[in-house]
């Protein structure tokens, strides 16, 4: 039976003796669920389960780096799930002078893993519940679905949904591209790869298969539409939320591309006709090392373009977003995306550009806005429901003038504030916005759960037919 330990010891009569074995305890605090691979056990956290660090493909280590994710090869035994794998291999974030620093925790080996929280009843009994498969942003060179920030514990208890996060490869290691060698979009594959695995597997903690939602904020939002509208993934997808995505940064042209990774070979030396082998017995360092040389020569005043990052017509990414909605892609899902108020603040905090607010603010309207506006509105013409939120909560104190930055919200959605004891996007913490958390978080989770933001003790929220129907999320009051 899914979720069920067999493992533990049966639960006998007793007399005399009320308590329970140490075995017994062991099997109640620490959950043992059977995957296509192998068992995990993992830990019981007040009314939510947790398994962490679940591998849903091979290491992408040897031969396996710049090629597909592979098939992960099992394990024998019960492997214990009780805490996150390592990051992907990465560099400092750009937005570190905002959220908070990150103690590096990346290791190439064993960094295709996931995550799930889920209410612990529904772990016996087949419960079927909805899943919401949430993606992390960082503009596709940087974050973990295994950092603390992005814990799925509240939102599983808040929406009684099954939450998955995951980690993809970044950067060079992900989004190099080489398609002669096989390397082209492998971060995207990553996350098809994921929707596979939770396919396959989520029954097992509780979850129903077909009512999952792919979700994300930023990179993690861009990466969750294009999964609802590729072919190969559309039909494991029954919901999508885009938190901020940076819907006027296209996909790179494959010839643009090209030539980011001639240069990319050029500064780590690497020539000849078939660069695979230099390329996978390079440490992982000189990888990294190489990416941050290349960003730093392209980088441009005003661009928030990564210097890597999805390109169009390789896998993950067949169509541009605008000709894939107005095609009827999204017509058999449910939709809701949105925007913080100030999202460029975060990209030019610490720069020159600093004061210069009104360019900021056309930035972000034609980087993150203009999009979603453009998507809800050819939602509406087509006579089907769209959500629209814009988060506007401002930090207190906000010495560097971020108001609701890029990234504003994640506390929020995730109710993990004390995750982020450096973050001047957040500021101090009040009652209000604990009760802002459990608005905001509780109308996504709604929506993940039913395909409607709405529910008990939430504010009426209406599908989007102008601009008066964004709903917005910027006071104490839900």
């Amino acid at each position: 039976m899914p979720g069920v330990d067999r493992a533990c010891p049966e639960k006998t009569a007793r007399r005399g003796r009320p308590e329970v074995t140490s075995d017994e305890q062991d099997c109640v605090q620490r959950p043992v669920v059977a995957t296509g691979r192998g068992r995990v056990r993992g830990t019981a956290e007040g009314g939510v389960a947790a398994f962490r660090g679940i591998p849903y493909a091979a290491s992408p280590v040897g031969a396996l780096r710049f090629a597909p994710p592979a098939r992960h090869p099992g394990w024998s035994g019960v492997r214990d799930a009780a805490h996150a794998g390592p990051s992907a291999p990465q560099g400092p974030s750009r937005l570190e002078a905002v959220m908070g620093p990150r103690v590096p925790d990346w290791d190439e080996d064993g960094c295709l893993t996931l995550n799930v929280w889920t209410p612990a009843g529904a772990l016996h009994g087949g419960a079927g519940l909805p899943v919401l498969v949430w993606f992390h942003g960082g503009g596709f060179s940087s974050g973990s679905g295994g950092w603390d920030w992005y814990d799925g514990a509240r939102l599983a208890a808040l929406g009684r949904i099954v939450v998955v996060t995951a980690n993809y490869r970044l950067g060079p290691l992900g989004y190099l591209y080489l398609p002669e060698i096989g390397a082209g979009n492998l971060g995207s594959q990553d996350q098809a790869a994921v929707l596979g695995w939770v396919r396959e597997n989520i029954a097992g903690f509780g979850g129903d298969p077909d009512a999952v939602t792919a979700g994300g904020q930023s990179a993690g939002a861009h990466s969750a539409f294009s999964l609802a509208i590729d072919p190969r993934t559309r039909d494991l997808v029954r919901r999508v939320i885009a938190q901020s995505g940076p819907w006027g940064l296209p996909p790179q042209d494959p010839a643009e591309a090209a030539a980011t990774a001639r240069d990319y070979l050029h500064l780590l030396g690497i020539t000849g006709t078939d660069p695979g082998p230099a390329l996978r017995e390079l440490p992982v360092e000189r990888l990294l090392a190489a990416h941050r040389r290349l960003a730093a020569e392209r980088a441009r005043p005003g661009s928030i373009a990564p210097v890597m990052y999805p390109v169009l017509g390789g896998p993950g990414h067949p169509h541009p977003w605008r000709r894939a909605v107005a095609a009827g892609a999204l017509d058999d899902k449910d939709l809701l995306l949105g925007t913080t108020g100030d999202e460029m603040t975060a990209f030019h905090a610490l720069g020159p550009a600093a004061p210069a607010t009104r360019l900021a603010d056309r930035a972000g309207d034609r980087v993150f806005q203009r999009g979603v506006t453009a998507i809800a509105t050819a939602r509406a013409r087509q006579g089907l429901p769209a959500h629209v939120y814009r988060f506007t909560r401002r930090p207190a104190p906000d010495p560097l003038g971020l108001g609701a930055t890029h990234c504003a919200e994640l506390p929020f959605l995730h109710g993990t504030f004390d995750a982020y004891p450096d973050a001047p996007m957040l500021g101090a913490v009040d009652p209000g916005d604990h009760a802002l958390a459990r608005a905001f978080g509780g109308a996504l989770a709604a929506f993940a759960a039913t395909g409607s933001p709405n529910g008990p003790g939430l504010a009426p929220w209406r599908p989007y037919r102008t601009p008066a129907d964004v709903r917005e999320f910027g006071t104490a009051r839900p």
